[in-house]
């Protein structure tokens, strides 16, 4: 009787040691992924700081590059705009002097 009341105590400690192997496991799964997730954070936040400078660059060059396209536009639409007044010039003038007295 004393080897069932002996076998039953070391069964039930061997199944508390595992319990307890298997919570410590868990705590410890637990702390890890914590501290996994916060220096992934600290390393997407990094790479951030990293990236933005550079990123900021390229859009400013981008838009320099479209504002030239754009100036470049503007330019030759005024001098086209210069030329005709220079050819049609005085017609105008005279055409909207003519409307505006009424001859």
């Amino acid at each position: 009787m004393q080897d069932i009341v002996r076998q039953i105590v070391d069964m039930d400690r061997k199944a508390r040691e595992a319990t307890e192997a298997v919570q410590l496991e868990r705590v410890n799964s637990e702390r890890e992924i914590a501290e996994k997730r916060v220096r992934m954070r600290a390393e997407y936040l990094e790479e951030a700081r990293k990236t933005i400078p550079q990123n900021v660059s390229e859009e400013r060059k981008a838009a320099q590059e479209k504002w030239e396209v754009v100036e470049r536009r503007n330019a030759a639409l005024s001098q086209q705009m210069d030329e005709l007044y220079s050819q049609k010039g005085d017609e105008w003038v005279k055409a909207i002097v003519t409307r505006v007295i009424g001859e």
